[in-house]
């Protein structure tokens, strides 16, 4: 059964950092994408960041610059490294993996909460 538990989140004051983990059962190799996505309360769930299995990354506009996203093949583990918090970046953070299965399919963990405030 495919898992993808995600850890990390928590309480932090603007300008401030956080590292989210994402552990995937299973190999991260039968992942073509893996990423993360945010929830905030009353918005829909948006991109912030994804890496290939090449390694290639792709961030939100509001992301590029402040997070970085990387993955560890040995330890099948993706981050989320989120440095410079705002306010704005509170919200429920998801790990995605999308595999091939005769048609793109989506996994997702079940989320962990960043709350950025003073």
């Amino acid at each position: 059964q495919v898992q993808l538990v995600e850890s990390g989140g928590g309480s932090v004051q603007p300008g401030g950092s956080l590292r989210l983990s994402c552990a995937v059962s299973g190999s991260i190799e039968t992942y073509y994408r893996m990423g993360w996505y945010r929830q905030a309360p009353g918005h829909e769930r948006e991109m912030v960041a994804t890496i290939t299995r090449a390694g290639f990354g792709n961030y939100a506009p509001s992301a590029k610059g402040r997070f970085t996203i990387s993955r560890d093949k040995a330890k099948n583990t993706i981050y989320l490294q989120m440095t410079s918090l705002k306010n704005e970046d509170t919200g429920v953070y998801y790990c995605n993996g999308r595999a091939w299965e005769g048609g793109e399919a989506d996994y997702w963990g079940q989320g962990t909460q960043v709350t950025v405030s003073s």
